[in-house]
């Protein structure tokens, strides 16, 4: 694989595990009837919503997946998004304690 290839495809490689980081997130806030868009807005001011958050809302089944807490938060912190993982934070200690 020469490096142009290389490098398309661990771009294409990085878009679509963030994809998936954004599913879960979302799946996550709807699990908890939490509003994903509002909690994304919380984290980043004045940002734009992502097309991938949009588009990942839209798609949102209404089965749920059970995604733990601690795997949403560690996946948000491996993808940098600290601040989203902050409020996903505070949501949880929101939440009724199982």
């Amino acid at each position: 694989m020469n490096n142009e290839n290389r490098d398309e495809y661990i771009i294409k490689k990085y878009q679509q595990d963030e994809e998936v980081m954004v599913q879960l997130f979302v799946q996550w806030c709807t699990n908890h009837q939490l509003d994903a868009a509002e909690l994304y807005q919380r984290a980043y001011p004045g940002q734009l919503q992502s097309p991938v958050l949009s588009a990942a809302i839209e798609q949102a089944g209404t089965e749920e997946l059970e995604i733990d807490h601690e795997t949403l938060l560690d996946v948000l912190q491996m993808f940098g998004n600290d601040d989203l993982a902050f409020v996903v934070s505070e949501e949880i200690d929101k939440l009724p304690k199982k």
